[in-house]
């Protein structure tokens, strides 16, 4: 019974000790902590506006949206990191260990983030020599579609499918780069009989594109004849085209092409052969073409 009413005053007398050290923090240091909490929402506040408004400016100065929103956010985080070492100060924190620390921690997984690392310094470079911008049209390796998203670490890519391309940036950098801006070129071949009028053709290809307000004036359409094959004269039809829209237009136009023909009495031809057979037993020769 003694042990226990010992044990029940040592506990009340570490509890009152914990309090008057919790009521000395207050006194000392509570208003100082509400200042600081009042400065640290004051801080993401006028982050969030500096942020909003540097965009603004930025776009209104008709600079690269990219580098428009990357600049605004580095203001915010910038204003909003000041904000929290005046709240740690205020707290009675001392903040010159906590950026020593910081730094040698820093310093230590850089190391081990290496490649990580190139990917936000490969990004960085990207934004602020913009070989790029949102809404451009590249062609990175054997990858192409259009430039969706500009991030520190990668880039997202959409192709005219509906399909997501994600490449890390330190992929990007330093490779060969096409950037056709917002519009690609497509091309396909079309034959016609060598009985038919390739000028004539031609006019009705250069007619049916004409229709088609997507496809680009500047540069214009390019229609001539590609080859001479077995069946047919080939003419190739090339144009540029906003690259979102591209498949549904080439699906369009060929069909056009097929039904201006078809008016035109203008023959696109099947694959033909002439096949000779020689009789086994009298040598008589027969042709027949297929």
């Amino acid at each position: 019974m003694q042990e226990a009413r010992t044990f029940m005053e040592k506990e009340i007398v570490m509890a009152q000790h914990a309090l008057d050290l919790i009521v000395e923090y207050v006194v000392k240091y509570g208003l100082q902590a509400l200042y600081g909490l009042l400065i640290l929402f004051i801080g993401i506040k006028i982050g969030g506006w500096v942020e909003r408004s540097v965009e603004k400016l930025c776009v209104k100065k008709h600079m690269d949206l990219t580098l428009a929103k990357f600049l605004a956010a580095g203001v915010k985080i910038v204003i909003v990191a000041f904000a929290g070492l005046i709240t740690l100060e205020k707290f009675g924190i001392t903040i010159s260990p906590i950026i020593a620390a910081v730094s040698a921690t820093i310093f230590g997984a850089s190391f081990a983030l290496q490649a990580p690392l190139s990917n936000y310094a490969a990004g960085l470079s990207i934004i602020l020599t913009r070989p790029f911008t949102i809404g451009n049209t590249v062609t990175i390796q054997e990858y192409s579609g259009v430039v969706e998203e500009v991030k520190l670490p990668y880039t997202v890519l959409s192709t005219p499918s509906g399909e997501r391309i994600t490449i890390p940036n330190k992929h990007i950098v330093g490779e060969v780069l096409i950037n056709s801006r917002e519009v690609k070129m497509t091309e396909t071949v079309v034959g016609i009989s060598y009985g038919d009028d390739p000028e004539r053709a031609i006019r009705i290809i250069q007619g049916v594109l004409a229709k088609f307000p997507a496809v680009l004036k500047t540069p214009g359409p390019q229609v001539g004849i590609l080859e001479f094959g077995d069946s047919s004269i080939n003419i190739q039809v090339r144009y540029w085209a906003p690259t979102k829209e591209l498949v549904d237009l080439l699906h369009s136009v060929n069909l056009e092409i097929h039904k201006a023909f078809k008016a035109q009495s203008v023959t696109i031809p099947f694959p033909q052969r002439d096949v000779h057979i020689i009789g086994a037993d009298s040598g008589a020769q027969s042709a027949v073409r297929v």
